[in-house]
């Protein structure tokens, strides 16, 4: 067994989670996957690992190892929910309108939860989300290329 895959059942283990074959593919696929995949592309690329493997199963797993604490669910407006395995922080995302493509941005200034509320309603704060909307340069890119062609 690789370290990777060492490491991947370990972290399955800590959580009191079965280590299977479904779920030690779903959680080093998305350790691999950069571009923060939603539940279709994940499903793909574990059926490409393991064989047939139902969509159903591959949600079950998400919501299992999401509870766990060992991915976590971003849910873009107009977008399907994406997953990836960076949790240890309180990072936020630029996602393009257009297409969709994620990415990771370090908080701005500060420790978590890197903003401040002007009011916290008596709640105790330890997350904010911030997501950044705009296009990205591939897509800009295409939307100049289609309106010179126009």
């Amino acid at each position: 067994m690789t370290n990777h895959l060492h490491d991947v059942t370990e972290r399955l283990r800590i959580q009191g989670l079965r280590v299977t074959a479904p779920r030690v593919a779903v959680l080093d696929i998305l350790d691999r996957m950069p571009d923060h995949p939603d539940a279709d592309a994940i499903r793909a690329a574990v059926s490409r690992r393991l064989g047939s493997v139902s969509t159903q199963a591959v949600y079950n797993i998400l919501h299992t190892l999401t509870d766990a604490g060992l991915l976590r669910r971003i849910e873009p407006a107009g977008h399907p929910a994406r997953y990836e395995t960076r949790v240890a922080d309180n990072h936020h995302h630029l996602i393009c309108r257009a297409c969709g493509e994620t990415r990771d941005v370090d908080c701005a200034i500060g420790h978590a939860p890197c903003l401040d509320p002007s009011e916290s309603g008596g709640f105790v704060i330890d997350e904010a989300e911030v997501t950044f909307w705009g296009i990205c340069p591939a897509c800009r890119t295409t939307e100049s290329l289609t309106k010179e062609t126009l």
